[in-house]
């Protein structure tokens, strides 16, 4: 294995934060007057920083690492979740967007209390804030877990926890002063740094297995490498399971989530929202396939000693950790001064899923449960709400820092498979979402009844259709995208029970 940072390595890494540090200052020099400017930037942000901005928050180290390691370890079908991407924001563009600017909305959740009552928007919120801390919180481990092996070549509780505090303090030096708006900006930063380390570590694999182009594509098709759809039942990423399940998820994740969503309520208009979530999968879908054919070559380098003439034998573990592909190439191969560029890249693309994370559930928690209760029993001023919103903000990152050190020490210590539970809850949430949202646009159905009913029934649904639950008991497999599937029809089929009992 390498040594730790070098000289040059460690001299990136300082360049990066130092450029994190002045862009922070100057993007929190704007002035914050209301809950509407620190939340979704009083609707004055361009539509070409928000298109970044979402694609920056789409990605995260998780994204980062295992776009790569899907395609080592089997072809290119995960491209196929893209294009259902695709669909899914042209769903979100036409029909969610113009709706939320129709209520000027600041959270997504508000639709639903002009459709079902306050009790809707809060229960949602709630739904939200939970689903996020556990996904969120995972994700953020998984980001600093990289981190910690990269910089320290060791993954102790010690070290892991000073990448969690790198990754939350770097999160906080833009959405804590300057809100949304410096959030966004920032992303564009986050965005050019991981993008450029994946070109750059692309180009450097390339020249390193040094073969013919033509020589690299006959061997991936001869291995079946280069498959861009399944047409089975059972693949992850079937045709299938792109237009049911994976469909639903995107609708979800682009359209009914706080953290994405947000960005898209910062536009001026209706119309520039939904260029903007356009303009996103555009660019999100070459990010992808980056990411994608760093893997092939990985393949390329690792199983094909003839091309890259090296013959080891790979392990993908790190003290006891099943590590990805890409990891363990930094780990093991990469020169001075690119591990720190790749380093940076993976503490950018963690970063701008955190920083979007906090505004976002601040957002929620501020605007759809304290405000209302706050209004209620005393008439304060905006900066009120703007102070609670920056309180909120530093309660959600210590929450979320604890939940990355729990999915540590669970990880380690337990059998049960938090990681993948914690980072699936966001998902288990949308289903209810997904089926209360359907039923208010599409329908007359629902009321306030059923929303917490429908809410909790999708989420339980796809919590029992688990391998480690219901699987385990009657011995079944059922692939995610078909459990989102299910829960969204359980949680649909609840609010279809209730009657409209006369809000709009």
């Amino acid at each position: 294995m390498n040594s730790a940072f070098n000289t040059l390595d460690w001299s990136i890494f300082a360049a990066y934060f130092l450029v994190l540090i002045l862009t922070s200052v100057i993007l929190s020099q704007g002035k914050i007057k209301s809950t509407r400017d620190y939340f979704v930037g009083g609707n004055t942000v361009p539509m070409f920083a928000v298109a970044i901005s979402v694609l920056a928050t789409s990605q995260s180290a998780a994204t980062f690492l295992g776009g790569p390691e899907y395609s080592y370890g089997k072809d290119l079908t995960f491209i196929g979740f893209y294009l259902s991407a695709f669909l899914a924001v042209i769903f979100v563009a036409k029909v969610l967007i113009p709706r939320f600017y129709a209520i000027n909305a600041v959270t997504v959740y508000e639709l639903l209390e002009k459709r079902y009552g306050e009790s809707a928007k809060k229960q949602a919120g709630v739904m939200f804030l939970i689903g996020r801390l556990f996904a969120s919180g995972a994700r953020l481990y998984i980001g600093a877990l990289a981190i910690s092996m990269i910089l320290f070549l060791d993954i102790t509780p010690t070290h892991v926890a000073i990448s969690i505090t790198i990754l939350m303090l770097g999160a906080l030096a833009y959405v804590y002063f300057g809100g949304v708006k410096s959030v966004i900006f920032s992303d564009i930063i986050q965005a050019i740094t991981y993008i450029g380390a994946g070109i750059a570590v692309l180009v450097y694999l390339y020249m390193t297995i040094d073969t013919e182009f033509t020589t690299i594509v006959s061997t991936l098709q001869a291995d079946n490498k280069l498959k861009l759809l399944d047409w089975s039942m059972s693949g992850g990423f079937s045709v299938w399971a792109l237009f049911g399940g994976w469909l639903l998820l995107n609708i979800a994740a682009y359209g009914l989530d706080q953290d994405m969503t947000q960005r898209a309520l910062t536009c001026k208009s209706a119309k520039e929202a939904q260029r903007s979530l356009m303009m996103s999968i555009y660019m999100t879908i070459p990010v992808a396939i980056l990411f994608l054919m760093i893997g092939l070559l990985l393949y390329l380098f690792y199983q094909h000693p003839e091309l890259s003439g090296l013959s080891t034998e790979v392990v993908q573990k790190f003290e006891g950790e099943k590590i990805t592909i890409f990891m363990y190439y930094i780990l093991h191969e990469m020169p001075e001064g690119m591990r720190g560029l790749v380093t940076v890249g993976a503490v950018a693309a963690a970063l701008s899923s955190s920083n979007s994370v906090l505004g976002a559930m601040s957002s929620v928690a501020i605007e759809d449960l304290y405000k209302p209760w706050k209004l209620k029993r005393s008439n304060v001023d905006e900066m009120h709400f703007v102070k609670a919103g920056r309180s909120a903000v530093l309660l959600f990152a210590i929450a979320l820092s604890a939940m990355a050190m729990l999915s540590y020490y669970w990880q380690r210590y337990t059998e049960l498979p938090l990681l993948s539970f914690a980072l699936g809850v966001m998902a288990f949430a949308y289903t209810g979402l997904l089926g209360v949202y359907a039923a208010a646009i599409f329908t007359k159905r629902g009321n306030a009844t059923t929303v917490p009913l429908s809410l909790i029934g999708g989420f339980l649904t796809v919590l029992l259709l688990q391998p480690y639950l219901l699987g385990a008991v009657f011995d079944f497999k059922l692939g995610f995208a078909w459990q989102i599937l299910g829960g969204t029809l359980v949680a649909f089929g609840v609010m279809m029970i209730g009657k409209n009992k006369g809000h709009l």
